[in-house]
């Protein structure tokens, strides 16, 4: 059974938390089956965009949720623009933020050969 959007949501901010970096939820979805995009933050103002994996990733995958990375070492204003359009598509998409260096074991990245 899947985790609801917004548990899954409150876990994540709470482990960042717990690593001495900073979160926050910029945006609320829907409550129980909103998809979420994670906004990683540098220290040097770069940003990853993390999205839901395509579902031939999550087939192959044991994960209750499974990311894939869509921008990379990106400007802020190009991660706003591909969030607006994605909010266009889905205005239940949550957007949280994690001002960290490294997202490893934060949540599961699918690997680009196709597994996680």
């Amino acid at each position: 059974m899947r985790l609801k959007s917004d548990i899954f949501v409150s876990a994540l901010v709470r482990r960042v938390f717990a690593g001495g970096d900073f979160a926050v939820v910029e945006r609320k979805g829907a409550t129980d089956a909103g998809a979420i995009a994670i906004r990683q933050v540098l220290r040097d103002g770069r940003e990853c965009l993390y999205m839901p994996a395509p579902q031939f990733f999550t087939a192959e995958s044991d994960e209750d949720r499974l990311f894939e990375k869509r921008l990379d070492m990106a400007a802020s204003k190009d991660v706003a623009a591909r969030l607006e359009k994605e909010i266009r598509f889905d205005s239940d998409l949550w957007v949280v933020v994690l001002e960290t260096e490294s997202v490893e074991g934060l949540f599961a990245v699918a690997d680009e050969g196709g597994g996680s």
